[in-house]
This record gives structure tokens, sequence and C-alpha cells, in this order.
């Protein structure tokens, strides 16, 4: 028998090669606070301010009591919009994976294919028809215009049917069913323990693009009183006069959710694999 593969080492150039590109990579955030915690003067100097200042708290103050931004709004309706879509879409494109993957109907090939080939067609593309759509139901300028159209997506439905057709097998659904188990019983007990990772994944890829989503929430949104927070700080942007400490105060805070869910999502992902492969 031969001796069993070992890990080699990581040697010191891989060590510096990630610390670099770590660097590079959380320098604009860093430059972004850097911004926010100084004053007007900071953003002209030559070579540019690298030590923070400590007018973070000031200019967090006029960033939330401009009238006419409703930043604290602009935050709480992100997270009331970016939670809801990100639960809608791991409840239903899990389901509909799990339809396309494993239940046998008639279409569904052809249904499939559909759900793939809106992929290719741009967002861009339904904005106008979207927007009439809205204002028949009277939707426009509420979050409800924002939230409804992301509840589910092609790509979720696609990713959730790929992973439970090649992570489920076939014959523990027959198990289940054969003990007298209901589809969505099969579902809940058999299907969604075994795809956490996936779930994960999505969950937090749905959760930072739709906290980032800019142009559906501009058109929909903008000019009203429940702007979201992307919204919020393209209106500190406008004007003819663009004070960017206070613009780069309200992205620093607006960007905190997303690092939070970065962390506490990475961790999960890491867990769930690893359990993935220990039950396996």
């Amino acid at each position: 028998m031969g001796r069993a593969p070992q890990d080699t080492p990581a040697g010191i150039g891989t060590y510096l090669l990630l610390a670099t590109t770590m660097l590079f990579a959380a320098f604009p955030l860093y430059w972004m606070f850097v911004i926010a915690t100084s004053t007007d003067e900071a953003l002209a100097q030559i070579p540019p301010a690298v030590i923070p200042g400590d007018r973070f708290l000031v200019n967090l103050d006029e960033v939330f009591t401009l009238q006419d931004v409703y930043f604290a709004a602009s935050l709480v309706n992100s997270v009331i919009v970016s939670t809801v879509v990100t639960v809608s879409m791991l409840f239903f494109c899990s389901l509909a994976g799990f339809a396309f993957a494993k239940l046998r109907f008639a279409g569904s090939r052809w249904l499939m294919l559909f759900v793939v080939l809106t992929l290719t067609v741009p967002n861009q593309l339904g904005v106008v028809a979207l927007y009439i759509v809205m204002g028949k139901l009277g939707w426009n300028g509420t979050l409800l215009a924002v939230i409804v159209p992301g509840l589910v997506t092609a790509f979720g439905v696609f990713y959730m049917r790929q992973f439970i057709l090649n992570t489920v097998p076939d014959e523990l659904i027959e198990s289940a069913r054969m003990d007298g188990a209901t589809t969505m019983r099969v579902y809940r007990s058999v299907v969604l323990p075994a795809i956490r990772p996936a779930l994960a994944v999505l969950g937090l890829l749905t959760f930072v693009a739709t906290w980032n989503d800019f142009q559906w929430p501009l058109i929909t949104l903008g000019g009203t009183d429940f702007p979201t927070s992307m919204v919020a700080i393209s209106d500190l942007a406008s004007g003819n006069y663009v004070i960017y400490r206070r613009v780069l105060a309200g992205a620093f805070v607006a960007t905190i959710p997303l690092l939070v869910m970065l962390f506490i999502g990475g961790r999960q992902i890491v867990r769930g694999i690893m359990e993935g492969a220990v039950k396996s």
C-alpha cells in the first residue's frame, strides 16, 4: 500500500500574495472610511489623506438629519426588502428546483428550458414593461414594486435544480415515500437538510445583490419618501455641489450590513460544506 497523500505547506510567497491581494481589496473601503471621518479639505490633499480623522460622528449626524434624503428610513427599507426577497428566494427556488430535479410531470423539460432561456434576456429590456405593470397595480412608489419582482429568479431555480439533482439520491426520496411521506414532507425532511450549503450560497448572493440593487429602485422609488439605501446615497451625491464626506459616510454605513452578512454567511457556507462532507 502506498502512502496517503499529504498536504503541501504553503510557502512565504503564497502568504505574501494573499496579503497583497487582501490589502488591495480592502483599501477602497478603508479610504472611504478615511474621507468619511475627515473634513472637505482632506479629499483635495496631495498626497491624499490615509489617516482617519475625528469627524465621523459629525458627518454621520449631517447625513441622518438631511430632510430630503431620508437616510435612516432608507436603511430600514433596504433591510426589509433584502430580507423578504432572500427568504422568498430560498423557499420558492428550492421548491421549484426540487420539482424540476426529482418530480416527473408533463412538460418539465420544456418548462426548464424556458426558465434557462430567460437568463439570456437582459433585465434592462423589461424595465419599461415592469414599470407599466407596477403602475397598473398601483405599486409604483412603494416597497412592493421592489419586493415582488425579486421573489423568485430563473438563476435561483436553475442553481437549486442542479444542486438537488447532483446531491439528493433518488433512492433516499423513494425510501421516504415508502415510509408514507408526502411530497412536502420529502422536501422538508430530506431535501432541505441536504442542500444547506446551496441555500447559504444563494441566500448570501441574493441578499447582497438586492441590497446593492440601484436601477429599478431608483426608477420606481426615486423622489419618494420610501427609498432604499442605494437610492439615498445617490441623492446625497446629487446636486451642483457634492459633499463627498457625507456621501462616503453614508456609503460606509450602508456597507456595514454587507460586511456582516459576508462574515456570517461565509462561515455558514464553510460549515455546511464540511458537514455535508462528513455525512457523506
